[in-house]
């Protein structure tokens, strides 16, 4: 009986262990991201470009060819587009001064969290 439950709670820990690192490629929130991050780009254009480093910089991963790879795979993914085009008709419709002071303080964290994580500490 012991050795059950031993099994059945180790089970559970490498579900949720595997879908933690699953949440860094969940669609639906990259689609959120990316609309968001378009918008940023527009008031802010030193963030221009650099979708892919802010994004890895905010889970904390490495950019290189197998991170590029999965976000495309990612991007291309019916999942994706479908949560992006919602996101697009949604931000469309958020476009009062609350909407567009929150989004300026999201994209002012995520410009600050992006360069405090690329800089190497001295």
């Amino acid at each position: 009986m012991r050795i059950h439950l031993l099994l059945a709670a180790a089970l559970v820990t490498a579900s949720t262990l595997a879908s933690a690192g699953d949440k860094r490629y969940d669609p639906k929130a990259l689609a959120r991201y990316d609309v968001s991050y378009v918008r940023c780009e527009t008031s802010f254009p030193d963030m221009k470009g650099h979708r892919d480093d802010a994004y890895l910089s905010l889970w904390r991963m490495k950019p290189g060819p197998k991170t590029t790879a999965r976000l495309t795979e990612v991007r291309s993914s019916a999942t994706y587009k479908s949560e992006q085009r919602l996101a697009k008709r949604e931000a469309a419709n958020a476009s009062g001064p609350d909407a567009v002071k929150t989004l300026e303080q999201q994209c002012k964290g995520l410009w600050g969290e992006m360069q405090k994580t690329s800089n190497p500490k001295g």
